[in-house]
């Protein structure tokens, strides 16, 4: 199989983006972590299950910068790829994008753990509209 630039440039277009959908979710919930904090410092009030949804919203930023790091380091290697194949040493280009690949493989993997973290949270909101509800 011949190795050349159509492999590479395949992923130029999805790392950006996938960056761009980490970035849009890390702003989210960055927004609401301060919205949060506002209710909670400044207006005195907290949700029934407010230490829950501060361990979620914490281990949800955690996750994000991750995700983002891996992404960004997979669009590193692929421009490292295109280096090397420029240079004519396929052979550390092949891996360098296999590894370019993996670092996707797990940015997504985390990406996906993330959104089930928001859906727990999501679960806690409903339960506190459900509380203030039946009052």
């Amino acid at each position: 199989m011949n190795f050349d630039y159509v492999f590479i440039a395949i992923m130029f277009p999805a790392i950006p983006l996938m960056m761009s959908v980490f970035s849009n979710r890390f702003h989210t919930l960055s927004v609401l972590i301060r919205s949060m904090h506002d209710e909670y410092i400044y207006q005195k009030h907290s949700p029934a299950n407010i230490q829950k949804q501060f361990l979620i919203l914490e281990s949800r930023v955690k996750l994000l910068r991750r995700a983002q790091l891996f992404m960004g380091l997979s669009f590193l290697l692929n421009m490292l790829s295109v280096l090397f194949l420029f240079i004519r040493l396929e052979f550390i280009a092949k891996f360098i994008f296999a590894s370019c690949l993996l670092s996707i493989i797990i940015a997504l993997i985390i990406y996906l753990y993330e959104i089930t973290l928001s859906s727990k949270a999501l679960k806690y909101h409903l339960s506190d509209l459900e509380m203030k509800e039946k009052k």
